[in-house]
């Protein structure tokens, strides 16, 4: 891992980052937009006390985006951003 990729995990996401997000996100990246390391957030969904709604598929977890903007109050700002894109496209 490079000094510069280590620093990007360290910091989290940037609002713009976790706009761009897919519905389904690891958690791994979850993790990384909650700024908690990765023994502490599988530890956390393995004990079902992980702070937003975890999907479990066998051995993998996934966690729904549009639930973790809203536990980081960026809800509102998809709402807009998606409506800016409607109103562009009519």
């Amino acid at each position: 891992m490079t000094a510069s990729a280590s620093s990007r995990e360290a910091r989290g996401l940037t609002s713009e980052e976790l706009l761009a997000l897919p519905a389904v996100i690891d958690l791994d990246t979850s993790n990384r937009a909650l700024m908690i390391g990765r023994s502490t957030g599988y530890g956390l969904a393995k004990q079902g006390e992980y702070p937003v709604k975890v999907l479990r598929f066998g051995n993998t977890y996934r966690v729904v985006t549009a639930d973790l903007l809203k536990l980081l109050g960026l809800e509102r700002l998809q709402a807009r951003e998606l409506a800016a894109g409607l109103g562009e496209a009519a």
